[in-house]
């Protein structure tokens, strides 16, 4: 193997593990909520604000970063963000009251906006054209399981010790990304473009950098519109899944089990049950050879899976865990061992975990497809801004899903209680995916037209730089 493709793999590593760490400070609040919120002495929905404040800030400030990206050296402006997120998340874990964990929160997403655009970007000019929704998906799926391992970790670190401990592993982990970026290879501006190859080969760089006044071109572009609108009510309803672990939280305690336990065990499950994220990448092969057949067939296939999550999402919350047999301790091992068996001789448990790997399964389609359309119908140095403004409605809609949830729940708590308190609620935010779908739909018309441009661009720019 050659040393540029050596290079290569270990650079998508890199940032493939970097996509994680967003999600994984996102993961890590909901079951620290009830110890936070003990800790600083406040209400636990009061934490669901900070949360949802940080997607927010994430999502504005990776717009900024974007832009940057398509001007200056990402691989630079990557180590610069995150060492600002880095002191940002060890500040969080010396917070001793709300304002100081609001602040902290604040600045780390700042800081987190980076990885989304600029990680972003890098991909798209290393993966092939065949391959993006393939390839795309490891990124996504990253992203997703960083915020199951930041719930499992929480939920094993928080019940031994305090919630503090699970930042400061955070940070120190991310302290050691910012080392690895030093020995990653900045791909050239639209390397993995086929109409740019030749140029490439010559040695002759792609030299066209984006604008300031790009930006409002990029936004008002029609595909880009219908991807903005479509991941605003799709992060409304993923926005909630990160109350999953609350959910099963308040299921344990209703069979009678110690909090300790409910805290270690929701973790497990909420990685348990969402493991059907692990398809995200047949899912993104399945867009590549549907879009190979025709330029609609990406979105129209997305469409689909995106809808059919809905109803597998609510018969699963609606489903109790009754005969849960767990060991009433704080031993983290003899608890999965428990859940486990639990899946094979618990019929209960072994429906919710088969709806919820189907759920998350559908799930898994939207990400890699959409980040292929985005890519497909923008020019190399718009991607990274491009994605910037789409990813603010995603933080949009993940802030309002996020924090709608406490809003919903307070009001609903008042008619019932747990855990239907909280069935009731999820299941509400589950029928923004209706639209969401529908809009996967409209896009398919514009995709073809807008890919065809893009390529019409770059084969007459690569004449023009012969």
């Amino acid at each position: 193997m050659k040393s540029k493709d050596i290079k290569v793999i270990y650079t998508i590593f890199v940032f493939v593990a970097l996509a994680a760490f967003d999600n994984i400070i996102i993961g890590l609040f909901p079951p620290l909520f009830s110890s936070i919120a003990k800790d600083l002495n406040i209400q636990v929905s009061s934490l669901g604000i900070v949360s949802g404040v940080n997607i927010l800030v994430t999502a504005i400030s990776s717009i900024y970063w974007g832009y940057l990206a398509g001007k200056y050296n990402r691989k630079i402006l990557i180590i610069i963000g995150t060492i600002f997120w880095v002191v940002s998340v060890f500040l969080t874990s010396r917070a001793n009251s709300y304002f100081e964990l609001f602040i902290y929160q604040v600045f780390t997403g700042i800081g987190l906006g980076c990885i989304a655009s600029i990680g972003f970007s890098v991909l798209t000019d290393y993966i092939p054209y065949k391959f993006r929704g393939m390839m795309l998906s490891l990124w996504g799926m990253s992203q997703g399981f960083g915020g199951i391992l930041g719930a499992v970790m929480a939920s094993l670190v928080a019940a031994s010790s305090n919630w503090r401990k699970p930042f400061e592993i955070v940070s120190i982990i991310g302290l050691f990304l910012v080392i690895l970026y030093v020995f990653v290879r900045e791909p050239s501006l639209g390397e993995a473009e086929p109409e740019l190859q030749e140029l490439i080969q010559k040695g002759q760089g792609y030299n066209y950098s984006i604008k300031f006044e790009n930006l409002k071109t990029i936004a008002s572009h029609k595909s880009n519109m219908l991807l903005l609108v479509q991941a605003f009510f799709m992060n409304i309803t993923t926005g909630t899944l990160i109350w999953l672990p609350t959910l099963y939280i308040s299921k344990i305690l209703h069979q009678g089990y110690s909090i300790q336990t409910a805290i270690i065990a929701s973790g497990y499950l909420f990685a348990l049950f969402q493991i059907g994220g692990l398809t995200s990448t047949y899912f993104g092969y399945l867009g590549d050879l549907a879009q190979r057949k025709k330029s609609r067939g990406r979105a129209l296939l997305t469409a689909r899976f995106v809808f059919l999550m809905m109803p597998l999402y609510i018969v699963m919350f609606l489903i109790p865990m009754k005969n849960l047999v767990l060991h009433n301790t704080t031993d983290p091992v003899l608890i999965l061992e428990d859940l486990i068996k639990q899946i094979f001789i618990n019929p209960w448990i072994a429906v919710i975990f088969v709806l919820s790997f189907l759920a998350s399964a559908a799930q898994s389609a939207n990400t890699p497809n959409w980040l292929a359309i985005i890519t497909d119908v923008n020019l190399p140095e718009y991607r990274g801004a491009a994605f910037s403004i789409a990813n603010l409605a995603n933080g949009f809609g993940r802030t309002i899903g996020n924090t709608g949830v406490g809003v919903m729940l307070a009001i609903i708590s008042s008619q019932t209680g747990e855990p239907t308190n909280y069935i009731i609620t999820l299941i509400i935010f589950q029928l923004f995916l209706i639209p969401s779908s529908l809009l996967y739909i409209k896009m398919s018309k514009t995709n073809e037209r807008d890919i065809m441009e893009v390529k019409s661009i770059l084969k007459k720019r690569a004449d023009i730089l012969d």
